[in-house]
């Protein structure tokens, strides 16, 4: 027997991609550009940890609203099908005709498909939910768990370049870890996420750590000019 291994939880990558990135990127930012401006090591890790609470909460609720709204969307256009099948069927199931014949089936062979869904209108409004609109339905927990995902994951990730500064007194060396952790952990990440989502993720790794660079090397930069 033939078993086909596919990654069906896209929604979680998605998410912890999101959260990931910039949980890495803006804390490693602002921890750079404060040690171009303050050599106080405990006022960077209490703004670093402001930075990450606030932006955990920001980049989570972010989440939760958009899959809230995809969730409704879902539910407002079902509402629609299921009222255009009620009212106007013939014109339904034209649809489906011309959705089947876009695949390649001939008209006469689509006639047994229509009349097997015309048996069961709860089949019926899920084929054109999705053939038709492209919409798959929500999970019921999804903007709950896409805020947990993405929250944590901006927490996870920003603990990263703020870590050294926690550990190591003097700005300078704390600031020259972070890079080097940082950069590392932008690399594997990179990297992991170029498997998922390509086909190049040693270039997918090489375009998060330039990111992650060019954003924490311009924010000292503008910290060492302003001060």
């Amino acid at each position: 027997m033939h078993n086909e291994n596919h990654f069906r939880s896209s929604d979680i990558i998605r998410d912890t991609v999101i959260g990931m990135s910039d949980g890495l990127t803006v804390p490693f930012a602002l921890a750079a550009g404060l040690s171009g401006a303050v050599a106080d090591n405990s006022i960077i890790v209490i703004a670093g940890l402001a930075e990450i609470a606030a932006g955990s909460i920001a980049m989570g609720l972010g989440g939760y609203l958009a899959a809230k709204s995809d969730a409704e969307h879902y539910e407002s256009e079902m509402k629609r099908e299921e009222k255009e099948i009620a009212e106007i069927p013939e014109a339904e199931e034209k649809e489906i005709r011309e959705i089947l014949m876009d695949y390649g089936v001939d008209e006469e062979s689509t006639k047994p498909f229509v009349n097997a869904l015309k048996k069961n209108p709860g089949r019926w409004i899920d084929f054109m939910m999705k053939f038709e609109l492209g919409l798959e339905k929500p999970e019921p927990k999804r903007a709950r768990n896409s805020a947990m995902t993405i929250a944590g994951s901006y927490i996870a990730g920003g603990i990263v370049p703020l870590s050294p500064y926690i550990f190591v007194k003097d700005s300078v060396p704390a600031l020259l870890i972070s890079v080097a952790v940082t950069l590392l952990a932008l690399g594997i990440f990179g990297y992991i996420k170029g498997r998922f989502i390509s086909t190049t993720p040693v270039r997918k790794a090489l375009q998060t750590v330039v990111t992650g660079g060019l954003a924490a090397g311009a924010a000292f930069l503008i910290a060492k000019l302003i001060s």
